[in-house]
């Protein structure tokens, strides 16, 4: 089966989608209320990208364009990307979404920066990322290319 990582829509199948993620998920990655907030203010682009395995919504992840990237790596990009939350639902756990997702926010070649959640800490470091620093509990994965893709 294909899988690829797509912009979700802000609109109400999408929300219900959410919600069995509340439901099945785990509290400190609900995502809810951010996109209810994202639909209350009719937000023209969603932060919000996923991957259907069929017809189910089985992994999703939050992902910002943040500016001042110079403050947060010495001589860096305008712009980083921030994985806010990512998630996969249990029964979709180990066919590699979660690497797809990451392989997604890697494709815009900025650097990203991420606070695992969850005792994910190992996955995050499978991915090429480390900490931001010695005192940090957040991560950062820094890219090595100097090709740009823009997203807004």
């Amino acid at each position: 089966m294909a899988v690829t990582v797509e912009n979700l829509k802000l609109n109400f199948k999408t929300m219900d989608e959410f919600k069995r993620f509340k439901e099945y998920g785990l509290e400190e990655l609900s995502m809810l209320e951010e996109f209810q907030i994202y639909m209350v203010e009719d937000h023209a682009t969603s932060p919000f990208y996923g991957i259907y395995y069929g017809d189910k919504l089985a992994a999703r992840m939050c992902l910002y364009v943040k500016k001042d990237g110079a403050a947060l790596l010495e001589n860096g990009p305008d712009q980083y990307l921030e994985i806010w939350k990512l998630e996969v639902l249990p029964q979709y756990q180990h066919k590699g979404l979660g690497l797809k997702l990451v392989e997604f926010a890697k494709s815009f070649n900025l650097p990203i920066l991420t606070k695992p959640k969850v005792k994910s800490h190992s996955f995050w470091e499978k991915m090429g990322f480390s900490p931001l620093s010695e005192s940090s509990s957040r991560l950062i994965w820094n890219p090595s290319a100097s090709t740009t893709q823009k997203i807004s």
